[in-house]
């Protein structure tokens, strides 16, 4: 599904100029639940940006089910993106203004299905995130628990290839985030191929392989032992 060679990423200002990623090669098959771990700044959200072609790298290959992206403009990685890739975030991201329903739907808009179809696939979802009695609320009105599995409704609601999930566990107590690791288990054995960066090693072994970042490089990579 995924194949990166000699990734980078430079940022560079009229004084400084700072590599977020050096040369990084991965590889992750359709199917897979990886977790990317590392210290804060390195690298782990640049890639995670890049894999999610909300940005471009500044040199090697990015290929995406059998695109090869690293020179997409905007449009074409936006319409790549938003067929194919749900995204999670550890800050939720859900729209004040919207009730839970419309939130979930946004998606849908954005790849004009019908209004009909649109109720359906949301109730849908909504059901399995046992939400659908919060459905005329607004974000605010939800527990963290609940405004993360509105979110993660929102990123599947496409039946998307790949879910990137960005810290989603990161603003919660530990029984939400045990909710939460549980449905990215559940996603994944359906069939979504999930990539998500994490700093927690309990979140990262509910994966089946680990990528440990430092300084913009991959330094291990290891399959978690439950799944040897």
């Amino acid at each position: 599904m995924i194949k990166t060679e000699n990734l980078t990423k430079v940022y560079r200002t009229d004084e400084v100029e700072t590599t977020a990623l050096n040369e990084v090669s991965i590889e992750i098959k359709a199917g897979e639940f990886v977790s990317i771990m590392g210290p804060s700044g390195c690298g782990k959200s640049t890639l995670m940006n890049i894999l999610g072609m909300i940005d471009n790298p500044s040199g090697g290959k990015y290929n995406f089910l059998e695109h090869e992206v690293s020179g997409y403009s905007e449009r074409q990685r936006s319409d790549l993106r938003k067929n194919n890739i749900g995204f999670i975030f550890q800050s939720f991201n859900l729209i004040d203004e919207l009730t839970v329903f419309e939130n979930v739907e946004l998606p849908l808009i954005y790849t004009k299905v019908g209004s009909a179809e649109r109720k359906e696939r949301v109730e849908e979802v909504l059901e399995k995130m046992n939400m659908m009695h919060r459905r005329n609320y607004f974000p605010q009105q939800l527990s963290g628990g609940q405004q993360q599995r509105v979110a993660v409704g929102r990123a599947i609601i496409n039946n998307p290839k790949l879910i990137l999930a960005d810290e989603p566990t990161g603003n919660l107590d530990s029984n939400n985030g045990d909710d939460v690791m549980k449905t990215l288990v559940k996603l994944n054995q359906e069939g979504a191929t999930i990539i998500m960066v994490t700093h927690s090693q309990y979140c990262a072994e509910f994966g089946n392989r680990i990528i440990r970042m430092l300084d913009g490089q991959v330094v291990t990579e290891n399959i978690v032992q439950q799944y040897l």
